[in-house]
């Protein structure tokens, strides 16, 4: 029915476009002659005025022509510009050469001046009847708007360059726009005072908040996709002082490939404030070791297992297999690759890293080249609560992994390692550093190469922080955050697994890979950023509750043992940890004990850990933070 209505609308505008052309072909020669003879009827030779009246036919059948092969029937005029008016003026000459050329073949005599004056009147008014279509059409809008206004959602452009631009242009012309621009921010003091289609400048970012209050601002767009991370950071902390939406262009891409629209506009995310530029990783240029492999990416249902498996999916490997144990996770998984990439050579098996006989069988069946090792437990206080199962899991579950990848000739083995790793004070920790051991322990006993990766949070990941505070926060809170100074090192899962990749391409056997993860973020500033993004102020509309620090949970973490050492790669992102010397024969026993025990339901779990893990605090949780608190040189009170 819409469709219909449309069809029939355009079909109309057209007939009356025709209908007004016609007329004017004929308006426009009488005035021609009329101009010519000194606005005088009278003095108009009857000769040239059978003239004009004898070719009326053939003029009127060829500007339709001429007209319609210019689009001027066709050319939706409501967005007409320059290029349009091009058109206009080119089909008038087309058809006043045409009717000069068509009088001379049929002897048809008129003064010479009246070509050039009914060109010029043909022009003149239909590009009055196309530009004034336009004009009405937007003057239609506008007090459409001014009379909607008060359902308008008032709108603060930051940034006055091409992206502002083009979104205020859509703002202004769009039926589908919802808001309404009332006034730009930009730091150049040139532009103070000038306005942007009509949209006034009226200061820079340190007057967003005045002016948002001054003008009842709802909501803000930050036009700024060319603005490092550390700018918009400060944009962003400057445009949270006020209580408005805020919405931002995702970065200069969109800018080059001309989508800079309101659709593009999007809420701004946490990471948003990380306060540096994204990771960005060439994977084509790095990603030749998987290429016509078989990839095997255990736990790859999971936050990271999977982003794993959407980038290696696009890459060109032979067979991908996902194993994972939580089939709900494995399905999700599997139904988005097959529909991203239904060529892809997919195979998804349930099943758990602990079970030796069904190991054996993947790797039996399967043979795969490349292993990524992501199955793991990693939530802390909950692995605090169960520490058998972190071993079991974790330690005993790479080691049955690896082996079976030592016996089936896997070329590479990348482990998915973590911060909570380096001087643990957490089962999940020492579990971690545990699996670290084991990896550099197969990478002496076998031709596989077998590599760590170790990183810090990662944003929106199962079980981290971010998505706990957003149910808080729509709850109506309290928001919960253990110690105010406790601090994160966090990234964003596409970052996280790019530079995993690129680490393994570095490969050679028996590295701890470290990324940098930037400069770390106190959760405290992250909940209170959450909050406001939310539109809420802090301790006034959502409370932040400190709850204490969980069993095990450190006031920051640490990338790198001291033992270890540092040595730079291509990529200034990742390190290289130099390992340890370890007694592997008698680490392996150990393992095999570690193993009887955890089945057995031990209680003196994290005893036999430590023997293993001497830097694992357990017992120690209290001088723990109280040395952490003396080295980051706070207190509770200066948070």
């Amino acid at each position: 029915m819409i469709k219909t209505r449309i069809i029939a609308n355009k079909w109309f505008r057209s007939v009356l476009f025709l209908i007004y052309d016609i007329c004017m072909i004929q308006i426009c020669s009488f005035l021609a002659l009329w101009i010519r003879f000194d606005l005088s009827t009278k003095s108009i030779p009857l000769q040239y005025v059978d003239a004009m009246m004898s070719y009326a036919g053939i003029l009127t059948v060829t500007t339709v022509i001429v007209f319609s092969l210019f689009h001027l029937y066709s050319i939706v005029w409501s967005s007409a510009g320059i290029i349009e008016m091009e058109y206009i003026v080119a089909a008038c000459s087309v058809t006043c050469v045409l009717q000069i050329a068509g009088m001379n073949i049929f002897n048809i005599v008129v003064p010479r001046s009246y070509h050039i004056l009914w060109l010029l009147f043909m022009t003149a008014f239909i590009g009055i009847s196309r530009m004034s279509y336009r004009a009405l059409q937007l003057a239609g809008r506008h007090l459409g708007r001014k009379r909607d206004a008060a359902v308008q959602k008032r709108v603060m452009i930051v940034g006055g360059g091409q992206a502002g631009t083009l979104l205020i242009k859509e703002l202004n012309s769009s039926e589908r726009a919802s808001g309404i621009p009332v006034c730009i921010i930009d730091d150049d003091h040139n532009k103070i005072g000038k306005y942007i289609n009509g949209v006034p400048i009226r200061g820079t970012r340190g007057e967003i908040p005045e002016l948002a209050e001054k003008y009842k601002i709802d909501e803000i767009y930050i036009a700024l996709p060319t603005a490092t991370g550390v700018e918009r950071k400060k944009i962003l902390e400057i445009c949270q002082k006020t209580k408005c939406i805020l919405k931002i262009l995702p970065g200069l891409y969109q800018l080059m490939s001309g989508e800079v629209s309101i659709a593009k506009l999007r809420d701004v995310e946490i990471d948003d404030l990380l306060g540096r530029e994204p990771i960005k990783v060439n994977l084509d240029e790095i990603m030749g070791y998987v290429k016509g492999k078989v990839v095997m990416v255990t736990g790859g249902g999971g936050s990271i297992g999977s982003e794993l498996c959407r980038q290696l999916a696009g890459h060109g490997v032979s067979h991908l297999i996902i194993f994972d144990m939580y089939e709900n996770n494995a399905y999700e998984i599997q139904q988005e690759l097959k529909r991203n990439y239904p060529e892809l050579n997919l195979t998804v098996l349930i099943g758990s890293v602990r079970n030796t006989n069904r190991l054996d069988f993947l790797f039996r069946t399967y043979q795969p080249d490349v292993v990524y090792h992501a199955a793991a437990h990693k939530h802390v206080p909950l692995m605090e609560d169960s520490p058998n199962e972190a071993i079991k899991n974790n330690v005993i579950g790479t080691y049955k992994t690896a082996m079976a990848a030592i016996k089936y000739g896997t070329k590479r083995f990348i482990l998915i390692s973590t911060d909570k790793a380096v001087n643990p004070t957490n089962i999940m920790g020492a579990s971690k550093r545990l699996c670290e051991m084991v990896i550099q322990m197969c990478n002496q006993k076998s031709d596989t190469e077998f590599v760590a990766v170790r990183f810090g949070n990662v944003l929106g990941s199962n079980g981290s922080v971010i998505p706990l505070f957003k149910q808080q926060i729509a709850a109506g809170g309290p928001v919960t955050v253990t110690h105010r100074d406790i601090i994160r090192y966090f990234m964003t899962i596409p970052e996280a697994v790019s530079l995993v990749l690129q680490a393994g391409a570095y490969a050679r056997g028996g590295e701890i890979f470290v990324l940098n993860m930037g400069e770390p973020v106190k959760i405290l500033d992250m909940a209170e950023n959450l909050i406001r993004l939310s539109g809420y102020e802090p301790y006034k509309d959502i409370q932040i509750q400190f709850t204490g620090l969980r069993p095990g949970e450190k006031l920051f973490e640490e990338l790198l043992m001291e033992e270890e050492g540092l040595q730079d790669t291509k990529n200034g992102r990742i390190f290289i940890g130099h390992p340890m010397d370890i007694d592997y024969p008698w680490f392996e026993d150990e393992l095999k004990k570690l193993d009887e025990a955890a089945w057995m339901e031990t209680k003196d779990m994290r005893a036999m850990v430590h023997k293993l893990v001497p830097e694992y605090n357990y017992k120690l949780e209290g001088t723990v933070v109280e040395k952490q608190v003396a080295a980051s040189g706070k207190t509770e009170s200066e948070g």
